[in-house]
């Protein structure tokens, strides 16, 4: 038996685990099924505060997707993170070897997303695009070839208002140095199929939530994306007296979420115009310049977020103090005096239905309300209490989520006018099991009540505040 490990210091608990054993027969104990469709065999494995997905596969498909997501990991591009990977695993085994990554907490499968379960999101099909897009175009500045970009091989995670898309398998990607038009397109075509199939799954099991057209969304992924292409990677050609395009130009980078590492400037003949040509764009502006002056790991959205409730706190400590603070000095006072204290706040039996950052913009969003209806600023004290014990408590935990397993359609008719053998799916047939009969699938309804709040606290907490980070 072979044992590869990343940061084998961290992952200590994995030494002594049955790695020779099939994946299907080890014990139950601390083991779960992750739900949803696979191509192989899937387990969660949970070890003192880390969860591990385990992942059974040939032995060059395990290597080759571990090597894949360490190298995406080094152009830090969101994707589950890879711990090892366990091979020759002896003749039981069929020349089968696991690939372990870390789950990625407080993610979201789309199932999960999109048949409204949980807080709510505004704007839920054009943020779920704009992270799928966004995710996809990352990709392809790295050179990486998907080829089976879908929503089943994503996971979401709430980012302030938006989402942030996480590839999670790799196993039929491919690593260049850089894509052609052509190998673009191809990514393409495949990813707007594959997300038409994953909404009409949905739609079929009569769980996709209202206002989410299945084809019109899936139709969106290319506009979308020729869009957001575009803008991060085509030549500008401007007066040599417009140098303040410049500044725009890289505004626009920044509210999209990434960065311009290195530009590149010629001059026509004439030396009269200017061509700016992106040479290097980084993921992130926001988020590295937070986590820089205060050591917290966010979304680009929640660093925006954040960063702004920083600055605030910076100039009320410039008025007081009647001088101008160091930027580190103000970052230092207010993680102790204004975020510690409001996450600390929340009763710790509800640690787990938000990620920290999430939850303080979160706190923000419901102060704000709350100081609107009441005339006054009502303080961050009064806020947590108020989002603790009527939005919260009732809220879906979100630090680890099953994603339910597709029932298979039962065949309904089959059509003389196709061709022979191939059979039809009747939509009008309603393939929930009867009460009383087993329930699997997509058709399983969660029994037990979200008990969503309806008040205004909750409908305004979400409401569309920042442009969506891509």
């Amino acid at each position: 038996m072979r044992l590869q490990l990343a940061s084998p210091s961290e992952h200590r608990e994995l030494f002594n685990l049955p790695w020779p054993t099939p994946l299907a027969e080890w014990p139950d104990e601390n083991m779960s099924d992750p739900g949803g469709l696979h191509r192989h065999i899937v387990r969660f494995l949970e070890v003192g505060e880390i969860t591990y997905v385990l992942k059974e596969l040939p032995e060059p498909l395990a290597e080759r997707e571990y090597r894949l997501l360490r190298a995406l990991a080094a152009e830090d591009i969101p994707a589950a993170t890879a711990i090892g990977v366990v091979t020759d695993r002896g003749a039981d085994n069929n020349g089968e070897g696991i690939l372990i990554t870390r789950h990625i907490d407080f993610s979201l499968p789309y199932r999960v997303l999109l048949s409204g379960r949980g807080l709510k999101i505004p704007y839920l099909g054009d943020r779920l695009l704009d992270a799928l897009v966004g995710l996809l175009v990352r990709l392809h500045l790295a050179g990486f070839s998907w080829g089976d970009c879908s929503l089943s091989n994503t996971l979401f995670r709430r980012d302030a208002g938006a989402l942030v898309a996480f590839v999670i398998d790799v196993e039929t990607g491919e690593l260049h140095p850089s894509l052609t038009d052509g190998q673009r397109s191809i990514d393409l075509t495949i990813a707007v199929e594959n997300v038409a199939g994953g909404l009409l799954d949905l739609e079929a099991g009569g769980y996709l939530a209202p206002g989410i057209d299945p084809w019109a969304t899936a139709e969106d992924v290319e506009r979308r994306y020729q869009e957001l292409w575009t803008e991060l990677t085509a030549e500008e050609e401007f007066g040599a007296g417009d140098v303040y395009r410049i500044d725009k130009r890289l505004d626009r980078l920044h509210d999209l979420g990434f960065d311009a590492a290195e530009i590149e400037f010629t001059s026509t003949g004439d030396g009269r115009r200017l061509r700016l040509v992106p040479r290097v764009v980084e993921t992130g502006f926001f988020a590295p310049r937070l986590q820089a002056l205060t050591g917290l790991v966010t979304g680009e959205n929640q660093a925006r977020r954040l960063l702004d409730n920083l600055r605030e706190f910076g100039a009320r400590q410039d008025q007081t103090t009647q001088r101008r603070l160091p930027e580190p000095l103000i970052a230092a006072r207010w993680l102790e005096q204004v975020y510690e204290p409001a996450i600390n706040a929340v009763p710790r039996e509800l640690d787990d239905k938000l990620e920290p950052a999430e939850l303080f913009h979160q706190l923000l969003e419901h102060r704000w309300f709350l100081s609107e209806r009441e005339g006054r600023d009502v303080g961050m004290a009064a806020a947590v209490q108020n989002y603790s014990a009527h939005v919260l408590k009732s809220a879906p935990d979100e630090l680890r989520v099953i994603d339910p397993p597709t029932v298979e359609l039962r065949i309904t008719a089959l059509d003389p006018d196709h061709a022979q053998g191939d059979y039809v799916f009747d939509p009008s047939l309603d393939v929930r099991p009867a009460d009383g009969a087993e329930r699997t699938g997509t058709d399983q309804r969660d029994d037990e009540s979200d008990d969503e709040s309806d008040d205004e606290s909750d409908d305004h907490a979400f409401r569309k505040r920042y442009p969506p980070v891509i």
